[in-house]
């Protein structure tokens, strides 16, 4: 039953008839005062109610995102100095093609698959370079049956060089016939090393014909991780792009042994970055895993769009968890003394912090309301700040609106 209805429900048990009104009035006068004062309290507990419904149940929500408040680092001896957003990256990631243009055959690889270097990925139309192959061969053939002809003609050729040169020490044959006879030896003799090189350069084109047909084969390059599948069998690719319907690759393979974080840092905080500086990864899509990290280099050069400086982050633990192109935050830290003790309190970000009436307060959410709390924020940490006054795991209004006040309606923003 609602208010209303209640109201209207102790009026009318309330209502007196005429006659009894006379009667009472008549009888006696402070009743009368007494039945006033009885619906004038009824009348303000009902507009008090009213008022409550509204406030309760009709008050407007307003849209927030949340931030949950978390200690300082489980490491006695690090703390967070700066915080950086950026995405895993792969250092060795090739797609592979095929070094010559043909018709695509055989497609062995799907995503997901693990590969290992040297194993076949796909294979070609190799018709036209094995008969290039048997003609190259066949020429190599042709030149060594060539040679064996010289090289017995030159042979003959120095038989019969030696009986003129016999038979002109016994006068017995003229001076032109020998020199006839040494002629024609150094002919073979020259035709003879000409037919070899003509053989070399068949052996050549057999073995360029053999590279070929090797080429029909696409191998991988390197172990790792198949993450695309860029052609079918039957399409044609190539290793340059000509437009149309040739593909430039079979797949791409990620060498997942080789991820690293790239984040992009402020330039006005890059002093605060060194090369094996410790750090602390956490995966957009896992929050709540936090993996050891250290800087492997500083990418010496700014972005001036940007003013930010790219550095390059190594993951001190590999998982198959972590993803090329995840997005990742990046916490750096400091080591402090060994004995000095981690900074008490909690960090939240430095917007959740406001201004009022002169006093820092921040909204901690509570279901669907949200609890104004005074504090006191201490050190900063990046975009972090460190206050006492909130739990951790309690979870704050990242950036409060202007008119919120205790107590008021929340819901969180849909992503």
């Amino acid at each position: 039953m609602s208010l209303v209805e209640e109201k209207k429900q102790l009026l009318q048990e309330l209502r007196i008839e005429r006659g009894q009104r006379e009667q009472y009035t008549e009888s006696d006068p402070r009743r009368t005062g007494l039945i006033v004062g009885i619906v004038v309290a009824l009348l303000l507990l009902g507009a008090a109610g009213a008022a409550g419904y509204y406030f309760f149940l009709r008050a407007p929500k307003f849209e927030v995102d949340q931030a949950t408040a978390v200690a300082p680092s489980a490491d006695p001896g690090a703390t967070a100095i700066l915080q950086a957003t950026g995405y895993v990256t792969a250092r060795i990631q090739a797609t592979v093609s095929a070094q010559i243009t043909g018709t695509l055959t055989q497609v062995l690889i799907e995503e997901g698959e693990h590969v290992t270097k040297g194993q076949v990925l796909a294979r070609l139309d190799d018709t036209q370079y094995r008969a290039g192959l048997m003609q190259a061969q066949a020429q190599l053939a042709s030149s060594q049956a060539a040679l064996a002809q010289y090289q017995a003609n030159l042979e003959q050729a120095k038989r019969d060089m030696a009986r003129s040169e016999d038979l002109i020490g016994r006068h017995l044959i003229s001076e032109k016939e020998v020199e006839t006879s040494r002629t024609s030896v150094a002919m073979l003799s020259s035709q003879v090393a000409t037919q070899q090189k003509q053989i070399d350069v068949a052996r050549a084109n057999v073995r360029s014909a053999q590279v070929y047909i090797d080429y029909t084969t696409v191998h991988a390059p390197f172990s790792g991780v198949i993450t695309a599948k860029a052609a079918q069998v039957g399409e044609i690719i190539s290793p340059m792009a000509t437009g149309g319907f040739t593909r430039t690759g079979v797949g791409t393979i990620v060498d997942m042994d080789s991820l690293e974080i790239e984040v992009d840092v402020n330039e006005a905080y890059i002093n605060r970055v060194q090369a094996n500086q410790p750090a602390t990864a956490t995966l957009d899509a896992y929050p709540d895993w936090q993996i050891p990290a250290h800087v492997i280099a500083i990418i010496p050069t700014a972005d001036r769009s940007k003013a930010t400086v790219k550095v390059r982050v190594a993951f001190d633990q590999k998982d198959p968890r972590i993803l090329p192109d995840m997005g990742v935050r990046v916490s750096f830290q400091s080591k402090q003394n060994a004995n000095e003790p981690p900074p008490k309190g909690v960090l939240i970000p430095a917007s959740s912090i406001v201004e009022k009436d002169g006093k820092s307060v921040v909204y901690v959410v509570d279901g669907d309301r949200v609890h104004a709390r005074t504090v006191m924020p201490g050190q900063t940490f990046g975009d972090l700040k460190l206050v006492q006054e909130v739990t951790p795991g309690a979870h704050v209004v990242r950036t409060p609106p202007a008119d919120m006040s205790d107590g008021a309606r929340v819901a969180l923003k849909q992503e």
